[in-house]
């Protein structure tokens, strides 16, 4: 499993960010092995974060090779006061079950594996 976490902080959003957005956020969801989108905000509100499973890397591949994606990549400065991904594998995870997560949980396998 992987995972793409894009981190932000919010600017000026306008019409042809909203579209583009939508745009891929339909991309990123039709994409293969697709599992989930998980979002966060500070409490200020200052800082985003919106975290993308895949079941493997061509997933998270395609949405970053798609033309809306790769135009609105372009155009961040626009929008954003700034931002920092971070793509990572899934080597584990875990909790105490008290609520759903849309990674699996491991917690009774063995460390690592």
């Amino acid at each position: 499993m992987f995972s793409a976490a894009f981190i932000w902080e919010p600017g000026s959003y306008d019409a042809e960010f909203n579209e583009l957005n939508a745009i891929i956020d339909a991309v990123a969801k039709a994409s293969p092995g697709f599992i989930g989108v998980e979002e966060w905000a500070s409490d200020d509100g200052k800082r985003r974060n919106a975290t993308y499973y895949w079941e493997t890397m061509d997933g998270l591949k395609a949405l970053g090779t798609h033309p809306s994606h790769i135009e609105a990549k372009q155009k961040y400065a626009q929008w954003y006061n700034g931002y920092h991904v971070v793509i990572s594998e899934v080597i584990k995870s875990y909790g105490d079950s008290a609520f759903q997560h849309l990674t699996p949980n491991q917690r009774h396998a063995s460390p690592l594996t």
